[in-house]
């Protein structure tokens, strides 16, 4: 068995390090494919070595553009690089350019596609990331989700629960992985040793970029205010160029930097960050990754958005969404703050994306997928049987794999009278109403 993955932003990496060390150290055939997104050489391959994973064996060097121009130039690097290699299965995780293009040539080519973070939605077509997401479902072949919730949303699109895997998300177990390789060097950006962060208390980090905070002014003036009155807090703000930008042209750069209790700071390093992360007493972001990885950290979360693809964070308690809302920002976090019981209550949101066993599990199913050769695209060469499609109630004692059986049907939903849940084979569907297709 062969196995490619093809990455192109740094959280890709930082994701997909434990399956890719987890197939190293099962001796799988396998191969890394670098599309380039925002690639330079020296620091992307200093930061496979850091994180240690092995560095690519292809890169296609696009670099930034329009999507159109970035999605065209990977679509043909990857082509010619799967042409060459013939894999039995490309990985693709999350929702950036490379996973739409690695997604979109491996369904032109009749390779299967294992998409890595399958499922998630934000509901709002205006992302790039949820078209990007969207798209790369619909040409995959087996689906690594880190939720039931993520794995319902496909059930609701019509994709088949055979290739559903639950795994949990590659992020836990990137979070525990590589935070022993941060406490192993400590801080080594200069910024954060200078703050002398391992004796600092009551740290706010602070990520924001997102485009429909920092490029409206009513927004980003509004969450700045809620940060100028924070003055219990060490606010830490590794700032995006980009960001700082928008700030400077919207006069707000200068006070925001003269304030005693915010520090901001050049972008840092990923090992830094996450070791930042773990010492903080509460995160304020607009990132999606971030999120999960407070909830994995036991960090209270803040999210500067008004939606999310990650709602199991909020769910669960350990995330509160607060969009750019001065006033909900700071009666959120001076709560965390301030009340012991209610920053305990979210410190221990169970956390939703699994215990750390994501990358094994992953690798488990391709193997599985792989032995019975359910990894082959082909053309049919049966005339496809009628099916009719069915909704029922189910009043016996009966599991989903015994009704599939016994009917001859596939059971797409499942219905428990309050939510959608996931038809595992071992669900007891007595008192619940579903959906199937029944086969004629």
């Amino acid at each position: 068995m062969k196995i490619a993955t093809i990455l192109g932003t740094r959280p890709e990496i930082i994701k997909m390090a434990p399956i890719i060390a987890e197939i190293n150290q099962r001796g799988i055939d396998h191969f890394i494919i670098h599309t380039g997104q925002h690639y330079d050489k020296e620091m992307s391959d200093n930061f496979f070595r850091d994180l240690e994973i092995p560095t690519p064996d292809y890169n296609i060097h696009v670099g930034s553009g329009t999507h159109a121009k970035q999605t065209g130039l990977m679509m043909k690097g990857i082509e010619e690089i799967l042409l060459d290699e013939k894999p039995d299965i490309v990985l693709v995780q999350g929702d950036t350019n490379a996973v739409l293009s690695g997604a979109l040539v491996c369904a032109k080519l009749h390779i299967a596609v294992g998409h890595v973070e399958a499922g998630l939605r934000s509901f709002d077509m205006t992302m790039p990331e949820e078209v990007n997401r969207r798209v790369a479902d619909i040409c995959s072949a087996m689906y690594f989700i880190p939720t039931e919730q993520s794995a319902v949303n496909l059930l609701s699109e019509g994709i088949s629960r055979k290739n559903l895997i639950i795994t949990g998300n590659t992020v836990v177990d990137a979070c525990f992985r590589h935070l022993e390789i941060a406490k192993k060097r400590g801080f080594e950006e200069e910024s954060l040793a200078d703050l002398d962060i391992e004796n600092m208390e009551n740290i706010l980090t602070l990520t924001m970029h997102r485009a429909e905070n920092v490029d409206v002014k009513q927004r980003v003036t509004s969450i700045i205010e809620a940060l100028k009155q924070l003055k219990d807090m060490n606010i830490i703000f590794p700032i995006h160029p980009r960001t700082k930008n928008t700030l400077e042209n919207f006069g707000l750069f200068d006070e925001l930097n003269s304030m005693e209790h915010i520090h901001i700071v050049k972008p840092i390093g990923y090992l830094d960050f996450l070791l930042l992360t773990s010492k903080s007493t509460l995160i304020l972001t607009d990132s999606g990754g971030l999120q999960e990885e407070a909830i994995t950290l036991d960090v209270p979360a803040l999210t500067l958005r008004y939606n999310t693809e990650r709602p199991e964070t909020v769910a669960a308690g350990g995330n509160i969404l607060v969009g750019s809302d001065k006033d909900a920002i700071l009666e959120n976090a001076n709560k965390i703050l301030n009340d012991n019981d209610f920053a305990e209550k979210m410190k221990k949101a169970p956390n939703p994306y699994g215990q750390g066993d994501a990358a094994s599990k992953t690798v488990d199913a391709i193997e599985k997928f792989y032995s019975e050769g359910l990894l082959n695209i082909e053309a049919p060469e049966d005339i496809m049987d009628s099916f009719t499609r069915k909704m029922a109630a189910v009043n016996e004692d009966v599991t989903v794999s015994e009704f599939e059986e016994n009917e001859n049907a596939l059971i797409h939903m499942v219905y428990d009278g309050r939510n959608m849940v996931f038809p595992r084979d071992e669900l007891n569907l007595n008192g619940m109403m579903i959906t199937y297709d029944k086969r004629e």
